[in-house]
């Protein structure tokens, strides 16, 4: 019966973590950045109006 490589589980548990981890780190850089983002918007111009911009049927009266 073949021994258990034990270096190559930890190995791999090593690099799960470490994935774990840079996914983590880049979901708080974008939340960040949306967070950044919005702040931005609310002090600015409201973009709002150009959101039917796009529609070429005109609601019939």
């Amino acid at each position: 019966m073949a021994k258990p490589n034990y270096q190559f589980e930890k190995r791999q548990r090593d690099l799960a973590k470490k994935r774990k981890q840079d996914e983590k780190r880049q979901a708080k850089l974008a939340n960040k950045a949306a967070a950044d983002g919005n702040n931005n918007d609310q002090n600015g111009p409201d973009n709002n109006a150009d959101a039917n911009a796009g529609d070429t049927n005109p609601p019939n009266a």
